[in-house]
């Protein structure tokens, strides 16, 4: 293709492999690792890095106050991530460098690891980034020292495993364990008060060192709901500097808010705002061959054929705008048969949101609905009262806006929206009955954010 003939246009697939291989990302970790280990041979040291292919292994790192619940979420994370315990207390040296090592040789063979209450100082945080053994998060468990105290009370060991319990919250069901199990080292209040007060002075250095990858978790809490926050967090993908195109998908209910949120996404980030229902529209006023073709289906109010209407979005979806600045659409598809061809087309979401409504919710929005011929001003009965009673005497009804024919959008929605769901299968549901500001923060949250990874045996995300 003559890259100066215009219109210019960039393949639509070109951005989807690169996203789908993560290319950036990949060049990004790379440059990231020469900067740390400057090999003498560059080129070869990023083969032997593509081929290791161990840059999505856990690395994380768990610190907390004593008696938070450190080591017992560190345990559950290894488990459930299939990730390898490292703590100073189980490693046969005391030289802080070997633990350091020890991490990065996890991460060189393709494991990944879990890392319990270290560093402990700012000056171990920085010798971590120094030797390239960096965690990808870094959770702070966080209680108040009272409980902390009393829980440290409570700490008991089984000497044969090091398996920690605890009297009141953690006690075994097995009593040939209860038997076994000794008092914890250093769990009198007065060493506990020492240890917190050592924690106090070197943690807010630690979470300098840390600022971008931290998150506070509460610890005074059941220990499961600890751990679900926690490997929330950790499944979530940090913020790459690689380039991100957004190519957004609204779907859901009629009146569940799809164009005002296009609209205010488009505003913000710049993005190209297609309405599928606008664009035939715009494409009949132009008066294209595609244009007459389509024209006779609006004049009559009825549905396009599949094959004009994926013309009309190529053309525009092909367009250099949307190729660099992104997109987001809504109208489009609306059942599975359309999503495939879109698909086959190339025009592949890298978001898909479902704006769910009640459907009572729906039909009240749109049955209540009026229209000023005058000013073009709309008005809503219960939301948006006329302002004056011959404002309100004059106020028109689309029949489309009609009870029975928004129930009969319903159905059709309903009919196809599972299947749409399968589809596409990585979808956001969004709660639209609400603020419609408040459902724009949390969209624009997921599309500022990259999208948490699966773990193996994980279903897809509903």
């Amino acid at each position: 293709m003559d890259a100066t003939t215009k219109p210019l246009r960039i393949p639509p697939n070109m951005a989807v492999y690169a996203e789908e291989h993560n290319v950036f990302l990949i060049i990004q970790k790379m440059v990231q690792k020469l900067l740390i280990d400057r090999p003498e041979d560059p080129i070869q040291y990023m083969i032997d890095h593509l081929r290791k292919d161990n840059d999505d292994v856990p690395q994380i790192i768990v610190v907390g106050p004593p008696a938070s619940g450190k080591h017992t979420i560190a345990k559950m994370l290894c488990k459930r991530m299939n990730a390898t315990h490292l703590s100073p207390e189980n490693m046969l040296s005391n030289d802080v460098s070997t633990l350091v090592e020890e991490a990065r040789s996890y991460k060189d063979k393709g494991q990944g690891w879990v890392l319990e209450g270290f560093p402990r100082t700012r000056d171990q945080g920085l010798l971590l980034q120094m030797n390239g053994s960096s965690p990808n998060h870094f959770v702070v468990l966080e209680a108040p020292d009272i409980v902390l105290i009393e829980r440290n009370m409570g700490k008991r060991v089984d000497p044969t495993t090091g398996e920690v319990y605890h009297t009141t919250f953690d006690w075994p069901d097995d009593p040939e364990v209860q038997k076994n199990l000794v008092e914890a080292e250093g769990i009198s209040e007065e060493e506990t008060g020492q240890k917190l007060l050592e924690y106090h002075r070197n943690v807010d250095g630690i979470l300098r060192t840390f600022s971008k990858i931290h998150k506070k978790i509460n610890a005074d809490q059941p220990c499961m709901d600890v751990f679900s926050q926690v490997l929330t967090f950790v499944l979530t993908k940090p913020r790459s500097l690689a380039p991100h195109t957004p190519r957004v998908l609204l779907c859901g209910r009629p009146a569940s808010g799809r164009s005002l949120q296009a609209a205010l996404l488009a505003q913000k980030y710049n993005i190209v705002n297609i309405s599928c229902g606008q664009l035939l529209k715009e494409v009949v006023a132009d008066q294209t061959k595609l244009g007459q073709l389509i024209e006779p289906y609006i004049e009559n109010e009825q549905q396009v054929p599949d094959n004009l209407v994926l013309r009309a979005l190529t053309d525009r979806l092909s367009r250099l705008e949307c190729s660099t600045r992104g997109w987001v659409l809504y109208g489009f598809p609306r059942d599975l048969e359309q999503a495939s061809l879109l698909n086959d087309a190339g025009f592949i979401p890298n978001r898909v949101f479902f704006l769910d409504i009640p459907d009572d919710v729906a039909v009240e929005r749109l049955s209540l609905r009026m229209t000023d011929p005058v000013s073009g001003e709309r008005y809503h009965s219960l939301y948006k009262p006329a302002p004056r009673v011959e404002v309100h005497n004059r106020l028109q009804r689309d029949p489309k806006d009609a009870e029975e024919t928004v129930q009969a959008r319903l159905d059709m929605y309903h009919a196809n929206a599972e299947e749409l769901e399968e589809f596409y299968q990585d979808v956001i549901h969004v709660n639209a009955d609400q603020d419609p500001y408040t459902v724009f923060e949390f969209i624009e949250s997921c599309i500022v954010n990259p999208l948490p990874k699966s773990l193996p045996g994980d279903s897809p995300s509903p």
